[in-house]
């Protein structure tokens, strides 16, 4: 009788990643009975990760985590970056004015929805299921932020038209919703540059936690720092220009932030194009891979020194 091993566990049971490099290797007669298939396919493709690539794989330093999700789940990391990307390189180039565009985006609302709002959630679930909790808060919180700027430039949602106060200026809207006048309310500029200051502290933190996963995810966060602050001048000095239209000076002010503000969020863009590429590469064990510089084992973690003596 075949010498099956149906209590022996496959020594690669703890590996991540998929590879079939391990069928046909084994030359007993043995290695073609139906337990010893089974436990072929249970363990399937599985390629040792080391720290750095599960770094760049999962843009989060390696945890300890229950159970078997992240061998039984597809990563979610690129396609909450592909919706990211697809939704911040257009506004960057929108908010640049390349090629005649303009609007603040306006032309993609249906892609912040759609894409950054509805890939970016749906990553976010995916990380926070396998339990990586940086890209979970990371991808969570863009995604709802899509769904806010979005939501803003419809007018069904009324954000500029509530500031619409004067009855003849709200006459001429017929009593709709998303009245334009309201985009050159001074409260309603000051405002909207609150929410996007607080959106550059929350990429701050971000920052500051990126320094252990790697140096193009930090990139990303300091130029969405500086993408932020610029727009938050922008509508800062958009409402110094309303309040007194003959202030040119803020008006120019305001224009100038607005580039700088899309130049910052190109170069955003670029980093994530090339993380993406990068993560695409790594999860097909491509044989060509991107470096993306890896700082998880530079900078050590507090359990790790704990651990190893404080060392």
């Amino acid at each position: 009788m075949a010498n099956a091993h149906p209590n022996n566990a496959h020594p690669n049971d703890n590996r991540l990643e998929k590879d079939f490099s391990n069928h046909g290797i084994n030359g007993n007669s043995d290695a073609n009975t139906s337990d010893d298939a089974l436990t072929r396919l249970r363990t399937a493709g599985s390629v040792n990760i080391s720290p750095e690539l599960f770094e760049k794989l999962y843009l989060s330093p390696e945890s300890r985590v229950k159970g078997d999700l992240r061998k039984t789940f597809g990563n979610p990391t690129p396609i909450a970056l592909v919706g990211f990307l697809l939704s911040l390189t257009p506004l960057s180039c929108d908010l640049m004015g390349w090629r005649g565009a303009g609007g603040n985006g306006a032309a993609s609302t249906g892609v912040f929805f759609f894409f950054g709002g509805l890939l970016m959630i749906l990553g976010a679930i995916g990380e926070w299921i396998i339990g990586n909790t940086f890209p979970f808060v990371v991808f969570g919180t863009f995604g709802a932020f899509w769904l806010a700027f979005g939501a803003t430039l419809v007018p069904w949602f009324n954000a500029y038209g509530a500031y619409v106060t004067d009855p003849v200026a709200a006459a001429a809207n017929m009593g709709n919703p998303g009245n334009p006048a309201g985009l050159e309310i001074p409260a309603f500029n000051s405002s909207f540059a609150f929410f996007l200051i607080f959106m550059g502290l929350i990429c701050l933190v971000f920052l500051l936690c990126s320094l252990r996963t790697n140096v193009v995810f930090v990139t990303i966060f300091f130029t969405l720092v500086c993408a932020f602050g610029c727009l938050a001048g922008a509508y800062f000095n958009l409402a110094l220009y309303h309040q007194n239209e003959a202030n040119l000076a803020a008006a120019t002010r305001a224009a100038r932030c607005l580039v700088a503000g899309g130049a910052f969020a190109f170069i955003t863009s670029l980093a994530g194009w090339y993380l993406f590429l990068a993560i695409m590469l790594a999860s097909l064990d491509f044989p060509l891979q991107v470096p993306v510089g890896d700082l998880s084992t530079l900078i050590r973690g507090a359990s790790e020194k704990a651990r190893d003596g404080g060392v």
